[in-house]
């Protein structure tokens, strides 16, 4: 059972990680959205949080960070707070994680209460990474599927962002799973039995003389 535990810890620490990392590479790729047109068909454009790009077919790429953030729409400024959330949530979680691991200490509530956490925040930070990704995806569906838009206008398509960012926030969600498995699992462990202690009682036997006295 401790080597179960130990392989499901450290399981779900190398998927936390990676998960974590995935996200931070989303929050910063430019590419949750690409738009091409007809009129230029050697130049693209990538729409990110932080910069908007034009990508050429020979090569080269040139991004521009946004001038202001009042500027912004409503979509990127409630993308960008939820993803730098889910990112400090991420973080708070594998921190949280290392002090219960079972490398560290032992199967007690301290580190129960530890992992549980870890695999609490874990959840929540991946639930925090799909709802912005998977909105800017429902957002991109309808405005391409609008009829009120002429078929001349080019629109936004899905970017390698948000599949990066489905993948990490599905990964956080799987890694808290097993983090609270593993601790469930921990409390199944059952406590060696106490040890019996067999104590002999020697019985002793007293004999009292009588002293008879004459008068």
């Amino acid at each position: 059972m401790t080597n179960y535990i130990l392989a499901l810890e450290l399981l779900g620490m190398l998927v936390y990680i990676g998960a974590w990392l995935s996200a931070l590479a989303t929050t910063i790729m430019p590419q949750w959205l690409t738009m091409s047109t007809s009129l230029l068909p050697v130049e693209s454009y990538e729409l990110g949080l932080w910069e908007t790009c034009v990508v050429q077919d020979v090569g080269g790429m040139e991004c521009r960070a946004y001038d202001s953030l009042l500027g912004l729409s409503r979509n990127l400024k409630l993308a960008r707070i939820l993803m730098c959330t889910a990112l400090a949530v991420g973080m708070l979680g594998i921190i949280v994680a290392i002090p219960g691991l079972h490398l560290i200490d032992s199967c007690n509530p301290t580190k129960r209460t530890f992992i549980v956490t870890a695999g609490v925040l874990g959840i929540i930070s991946g639930v925090l990474c799909l709802i912005p990704v998977s909105y800017m995806a429902h957002l991109a569906v309808v405005h391409f599927f609008d009829d009120k838009v002429p078929d001349v206008v080019p629109r936004w398509e899905f970017g390698d962002a948000l599949f990066c960012g489905w993948v990490a926030g599905f990964l956080l969600i799987v890694a808290g799973m097993l983090m609270a498995s593993s601790s469930s699992s921990c409390s199944q462990v059952e406590a060696p039995p106490p040890q019996q202690h067999s104590y002999q009682v020697i019985g002793t036997n007293v004999t009292f003389k009588t002293r008879t006295e004459y008068v």
